[in-house]
């Protein structure tokens, strides 16, 4: 994890063990890193001997880490670029929750795909419900009692 303090970037310990383990990919999202990794190699041996070797995926030109606020001005201009409403950084992980649980993944799952540490992070802060989704858990509901389907979700 990269942290500033006191003006210096620091690569600090993540909080806990469960941070650093692996975790498997989507293949859209192997495929990014694979071609970002292909793009860092080309960029290597154009900067040669002033290339720094940081182990890192996302660096400098020169292969230093990313200072975090260039880090956040950057996904700031290419979100510009792309035509996508401007959000926080962070926010994409509240995305991700927030598309997870549309997808009907289980709590736990998107537990360990966010990394938290307890369900009710989960549970509490990521998992946004749409009315849409609500309705659609009355209608179920309602179709489980022993109800029609259309008049669920109603109110009195």
């Amino acid at each position: 994890m990269l942290a500033v303090n006191s003006r210096r970037l620091l690569h600090d310990e993540t909080k806990t063990e469960a941070s650093t383990a692996t975790l498997p990919l989507p293949q859209i999202c192997v495929s990014a890193l694979q071609f970002r990794w292909k793009t860092q190699q080309a960029t290597r041996r154009t900067t040669g001997e002033l290339w720094t070797d940081s182990g890192f995926v996302f660096t400098t030109r020169y292969g230093t880490p990313i200072e975090p606020r260039n880090f956040n001005r950057s996904f700031d201009a290419r979100s510009a670029k792309a035509g996508v409403r401007k959000i926080r950084l962070h926010n994409t992980r509240h995305t991700c929750g927030s598309l997870l649980a549309a997808l009907d993944v289980h709590p736990r799952v998107a537990m360990q795909i966010l990394r938290h540490s307890k369900i009710a992070t989960t549970m509490e802060v990521y998992t946004h419900v749409s009315s849409g989704s609500t309705r659609k858990a009355l209608r179920k509901l309602g179709k489980h009692l022993g109800g029609s389907s259309s008049d669920q979700g109603q109110s009195p």
